[in-house]
């Protein structure tokens, strides 16, 4: 018998007036997957993940993640997910270590000095526990939201571009962490990235969007392979430019 899976969205739309940034997607995301949401600026990548986690309201469709009704009972599944987004600060006075304090409470995690002590230790951002948030790199930030994210140790993770504004060798470390906390726990990820290659690397999942419709899923080498090109990144520029699979171009 097939597991249910973890993440189902039939039919999501969001509209904005006459906007429609999520146009009636449907998709599912099995448990211990990775999968991708990609598109250009504006496809409808943090519009579905916001409406994954509850923070918009979809105007039309149904979402159910580990068995229960998002946003009807979000409550219930908070505490079983996170996410992170370079996107969102956390409050700029407090110090990481003041931050991730609040957010482990919020989450319910016990030994919490112990659990920052890892996530510290892992990710590299001990040394600046006691720094203001706001006094952070861009880089620094994104790191701490990672750890933000695994602080509770998320059955389903959200990432929303996880290695922004990282130089290679430290985003490289990061999908290491990520893939080994996936082995270790069998968490699913869904994540939007504009990196191909960190798409290639960590995901047996791809879903691409454009102005807020799926026009292409499948395996990174699937969709390689019925593209016709030699990376994910030239499949994502065909796909962004409306280019179809197997259309030649010169």
């Amino acid at each position: 018998m097939t597991e249910p899976a973890v993440i189902q969205v039939e039919d999501l739309r969001k509209h904005y007036g006459p906007v429609q940034a999520v146009d009636g997607i449907s998709f599912s995301v099995a448990r211990s997957a990775t999968c991708a949401l990609l598109g250009g600026n504006g496809a409808g990548k943090t519009t579905t993940i916001a409406m994954l986690l509850g923070l918009l309201l979809p105007t039309g469709g149904q979402i159910r993640i580990l068995g229960e009704e998002v946003p009807r009972h979000r409550h219930r599944v908070l505490p079983r997910l996170n996410f992170s987004s370079p996107y969102l600060d956390l409050p700029q006075r407090l110090t990481v270590a003041e931050n991730l304090t609040v957010y482990a409470r919020l989450y319910g995690v016990r030994r919490i000095r112990e659990r920052l002590a890892v996530l510290g230790r892992d990710l590299d951002i001990d040394a600046f526990f006691k720094r203001p948030y706001g006094s952070l790199s861009a880089g620094q930030k994104t790191r701490v939201a990672l750890a933000k994210a695994l602080l509770n140790e998320p059955e389903i993770l959200l990432l929303d571009e996880p290695t922004a504004s990282l130089d290679p060798d430290t985003a490289d470390r990061m999908r290491g962490i990520l893939i080994d906390y996936q082995r270790r726990s069998g968490a699913t990820l869904l994540l939007a990235s504009h990196n191909m290659s960190e798409v290639e690397r960590l995901c047996d999942q791809v879903i691409m969007l454009r102005a807020g419709r799926i026009v292409a899923t499948g395996a990174p080498r699937e969709l390689i392979h019925r593209y016709g090109r030699k990376d994910m990144e030239e499949v994502f520029l065909d796909i962004a430019r409306g280019i179809q699979s197997g259309e030649v171009v010169e």
